[in-house]
């Protein structure tokens, strides 16, 4: 089914307010979910509303949050979310870190209970449109095995980085530190399809294309998939995620974070409050002008984009690129749904009586 983005962004508020959240959070909170759609990132979208909602039948997520900044610099700041949705509290977040980077130059903020955020290249993209650099980094539940280990200690812990330029879109690099991120293995598991190699491991350690692995005790595998190729790598640009994010500001770390899915209790032994998340954003102007740098972003992309091509007909793209093109296409035809999807939605709708969009 597709469905517009208008009515899905209605529909998704309108399930966010039934649900407690104020006009004004689930209009935002709507808004970061659907750009995960917009942008393609559809593990990120409206397939995880439910898991929201079932977070707050749990009482595990406060739709009625006071954020406060609990400790501040001229150009630090550290936010407690106060149980709120991610989706709430990340744009508070970022822009606390926007405003440090127009008086001081650069803006660094991390958080503290908070919960699920979506995807992270949002965030990053809202210092765009002030000139800045943006950064933003969260940790997630500890579903991701370390290099050598079968226990699962880390998240899929992304990190986005978001850099205007002038006449050429913004470089926009988000990306997680595993191989896949588990979205991707729900999408697998929708399409009933076994997952490539080098995306997770067994229970026992051993490789597995089952795309039901992690559910099965296993773990998904660090960006590079084994040592041989890399993993130490992606287990080291984790580690820092999850460091910014929760031991920088008091949120849970490692094993300690709390999952996503609600059938899982958060763990009675927490060293934080909730999920963890980490904003950057750099004024241009504070190392070059912002003019002069932009029109030399232009260059690079422009220099990148024409590289010579390893095999025939094929473009080498920019980070950013491939999104870009999608929301284009997804904000004129629509934001296409799997079935199982459109199912799950359809209950929502039922159980909160709000009419579900009629789709194509």
């Amino acid at each position: 089914m597709i469905i517009s983005y208008d009515d899905l962004f209605q529909f998704a508020k309108a399930i966010l307010k039934a649900n407690g959240c104020s006009d004004s959070q689930a209009r935002k909170s709507a808004e970061v979910l659907l750009s995960a759609d917009l942008r393609g990132v559809d593990s990120h979208g409206v397939a995880r509303l439910s898991g929201y909602v079932r977070l707050m039948d749990k009482n595990r997520v406060n739709t009625s949050p006071k954020i406060k900044v609990v400790h501040e610099t001229p150009s630090t700041g550290v936010i407690d979310g106060d149980s709120g949705l991610g989706l709430t509290v990340g744009p508070e977040a970022m822009k606390l870190a926007i405003e440090k980077a127009k008086t001081a130059g650069s803006g660094w903020v991390s958080v503290r209970n908070s919960n699920h955020y979506g995807i992270a290249g949002y965030y990053a993209m809202m210092a765009l449109e002030h000139d800045c650099i943006g950064i933003a980094m969260t940790n997630a539940s500890p579903l991701v095995a370390p290099t050598f280990s079968k226990e699962r200690l880390l998240g899929t812990n992304p990190i986005a980085v978001a850099i205007p330029a002038d006449k050429e879109p913004p470089f926009v690099l988000d990306m997680a530190t595993t191989t896949a991120a588990n979205g991707k293995l729900e999408i697998l598991q929708r399409k009933e399809i076994q997952a490539p190699s080098g995306w997770i491991q067994s229970a026992d350690g051993e490789p597995t294309t089952d795309p039901y692995g992690v559910q099965n005790g296993g773990a998904l595998l660090p960006l590079g998939g084994d040592r041989d190729h890399g993993s130490h790598k992606g287990y080291g640009l984790s580690a820092v995620v999850d460091i910014f994010s929760a031991v920088l500001s008091g949120a849970n770390y490692g094993p300690w974070v709390p999952p996503f899915v609600a059938f899982l209790d958060p763990p009675s032994d927490p060293v934080g409050k909730g999920i963890g998340h980490f904003f950057g954003a750099m004024r241009i102007d504070a190392f070059r002008p912002a003019g002069e740098f932009k029109t030399h972003m232009d260059n690079w992309i422009s220099r990148f984009k024409n590289a010579e091509p390893a095999m025939k007909g094929r473009q080498v793209l920019i980070p950013g690129d491939p999104e870009r093109e999608m929301e284009k296409e997804r904000r004129t035809n629509g934001i296409p749904l799997l079935d199982k999807v459109v199912d799950d939605l359809k209950s929502l709708g039922e159980r909160f009586e709000v009419k579900m969009p009629e789709g194509s």
